[in-house]
């Protein structure tokens, strides 16, 4: 009796890592998924300042304006830049639900923010450049 043997040496090639698409009509992350990118979460945790200032001219806003809603205190600057950015995404939702995370969940509701530009941003650079 005899047996053939059949070896592979073929080593299966690394395959690139996949970017998923951001084009949804809602946020790529939920409010409390802070931990989804870790730098964001840290830079919000620890200079919560910069973070903002950060994001905003990462949006295309002037890069003081954030600091605004710590003279005034309300902020109102935080909750305009959610509904700037749900018009800009195309993402559902409401003032009223803005109004709610701007002002009781303010640093979580900026790191969502900045963690939805750098997703769009990461979806555009894919596509418009093909890796």
């Amino acid at each position: 009796m005899t047996t053939n043997l059949i070896i592979n040496n073929q080593q299966p090639q690394p395959q690139p890592p996949t970017l998923v698409a951001v084009q949804s009509i809602q946020w790529s992350t939920g409010i409390c998924d802070c931990f989804d990118d870790l730098q964001i979460c840290c830079f919000g945790l620890w200079c919560c300042p910069c973070l903002t200032c950060t994001t905003s001219t990462n949006f295309g806003e002037c890069f003081c304006l954030p600091l605004l809603d710590n003279i005034i205190l309300c902020p109102i600057v935080a909750m305009s830049m959610r509904v700037a950015m749900r018009y800009h995404y195309k993402i559902q939702g409401d003032m009223g639900s803005d109004c709610v995370y701007a002002y009781f969940c303010n640093v979580c509701s900026w790191c969502q923010m900045a963690r939805e530009i750098k997703r769009r941003r990461l979806t555009l650079l894919n596509g418009k450049f093909g890796t």
